[in-house]
């Protein structure tokens, strides 16, 4: 246990950081900015979203229905986790005085795990709906609509809110993080706090790592059709095209923004000796770069929106005139049901 006053609760670790230090480093004009830009484009795609979901067919539904629920997690977890940082920023308050008891910072840490964990998992998800459509067009179910999406989307959010859920619940611990501003989870040596990390590391990069393989596979399916014998009579479909680029565009954007600080994590938790003291210290170097891993981290839930709104038909004609052929809205279901049977 740290070496805490009694009547705090067990979030607090010994820290070493002065006043102007935290000024220094906290900017609210920064915090403020930044939560901004991310809710403008979060809401700017999803306005986006909602005229191309009224026009779409059912499986293009389905997938931007799943795209949908990565854009509005995005933007509440900027809104939720935003207006605590930039609170804490603007006003610097003792989170000692104001949270005693770790409630908040345990509401924090929470958010910040699910959060966290559902873009990556909505990201495998719409990987799998796209490989099971590219690959198995006729195997996939007509139910695969909208409502489906959705219920995909409430099974996503309630396995991350499950997993956000252990701290509290006796497995692992939140604590307050360097310079005093946010809650996160603990990179302690205690076994409980090794198992957490490890496992919102490995669910989190198990995710990344399952989305490049089935979009590698479903790109290698869309490229063997579209050069394959009847390439001259049939392309894939604009929305095929269109589709695959923003998922691509989706987990590079997941995979630079997120593996780093997953890596840092799970190498932090099994260092040896531990790099957190009995005490519940870390140095000052591992406290920064968890600092700076987070902050880049928390660029995904600004740049995915940005992934839809650029990789759209409109913006892929201009790039590739190609797409817009009269060959490039033909069907694409015969000619992918033949080369899904063909070995890769």
């Amino acid at each position: 246990m740290w070496l805490n006053n009694t009547s705090l609760g067990p979030c607090f670790r010994p820290t070493n950081i002065t006043l102007e230090e935290r000024r220094l480093i906290a900017s609210p004009w920064f915090a403020a900015s930044f939560c901004a830009v991310g809710l403008a484009s979060n809401l700017l795609a999803l306005r986006v979203l909602a005229g191309a979901r009224a026009g779409g067919s059912s499986p293009r539904s389905s997938f931007l229905t799943l795209l949908c629920g990565l854009v509005l997690t995005d933007f509440l977890g900027l809104l939720v986790t935003g207006l605590i940082v930039v609170s804490q920023h603007a006003i610097l308050f003792d989170w000692r005085t104001v949270d005693p008891l770790c409630r908040l910072c345990d509401f924090m840490g929470v958010a910040m795990v699910f959060f966290g964990l559902c873009p990556l998992l909505l990201g495998a998800a719409m990987a799998s709906e796209r490989h099971l459509g590219i690959t198995r067009p006729f195997s996939r179910p007509a139910a695969a609509s909208p409502r489906r999406a959705w219920a995909t989307v409430a099974l996503v959010w309630a396995a991350a809110l499950a997993l956000g859920l252990l701290p509290p619940l006796g497995l692992g611990r939140y604590s307050l993080q360097y310079p005093g501003s946010w809650c996160f989870l603990t990179l302690g040596a205690r076994p409980g706090d090794v198992a957490f990390a490890l496992l919102f590391a490995l669910l989190g990069g198990l995710s990344v790592a399952l989305s490049f393989v089935l979009n590698t596979v479903s790109v290698l399916t869309l490229c063997r059709v579209y050069h394959g014998r009847q390439a001259a009579r049939q392309r894939p479909r604009d929305g095929e095209v269109e589709m695959m680029a923003q998922l691509l565009g989706i987990m590079v954007v997941a995979s630079v923004c997120w593996m780093p600080l997953l890596v840092f994590i799970a190498q932090t938790v099994l260092r040896t000796p531990p790099a957190m003291s009995a005490s519940g210290q870390l140095s000052r170097a591992t406290e920064r770069q968890l600092l700076i891993y987070l902050r880049v981290a928390t660029w995904n839930q600004i740049l995915d929106p940005w992934v839809y709104i650029l990789f759209r038909r409109s913006v892929l004609r201009r790039l590739h005139p190609r797409l817009s052929s009269p060959s490039g809205s033909l069907s694409l279901r015969p000619q992918l049901a033949q080369g899904a049977r063909a070995p890769l």
